[in-house]
């Protein structure tokens, strides 16, 4: 196609809107992005149906019998397959730490306190929130029980620890 001059302009169609300018160098702009996702949980599915019956499944080694508090489809000592147990829904804190900034989930939350939970006979732990403790106030070894969202979004976040 060849541009002839005095030919009509074509102009593709504009609104009215802007771009809100946040910095001029570097430029920084706010960009709203959204999409939708069709995801699997595949091998990890019982896990998160299991927080729709307010339970908390692990993996244990078939061969080795080393227990994990999250899901695995394989042993990551020997590399034989896992089979689903129930794990216990008290624990203790084995760490913590205060989260002063987060995603967009957890914006309004801030300061918010992650934990990561020992079960007994258990050979991992397992991460998740601390509700009901002021930031800073958790200690190592302090007992705690799990609690679930009444309308399980089936997301890690369905469960959250509280002081046993």
């Amino acid at each position: 196609m060849s541009y002839e001059p005095g030919a009509q302009k074509i102009k593709l169609p504009e609104t009215e809107e802007g771009t809100v300018l946040f910095n001029v160098d570097p430029i920084i702009i706010k960009h709203h992005y959204e999409i939708d996702y069709i995801h699997s949980y595949a091998q990890d599915s019982p896990f998160f149906a299991g927080l729709t019956k307010k339970k908390l499944l692990g993996s244990q080694c078939t061969q080795c019998n080393y227990k994990f508090a999250t899901p695995r489809s394989h042993c990551m000592e020997c590399g034989a397959k896992t089979e689903w147990f129930e794990l216990p829904l008290e624990g203790k804190i084995h760490t913590w730490t205060t989260c002063y900034f987060g995603s967009e989930e957890f914006l309004k939350e801030t300061p918010f306190t992650l934990i990561l939970v020992e079960f007994e006979g258990v050979n991992t732990l397992f991460l998740s929130r601390l509700v009901g403790v002021e930031p800073g106030k958790a200690k190592i070894g302090m007992r705690v029980k799990a609690q679930f969202l009444r309308n399980c979004k089936f997301k890690p976040t369905d469960v959250y620890f509280v002081p046993a």
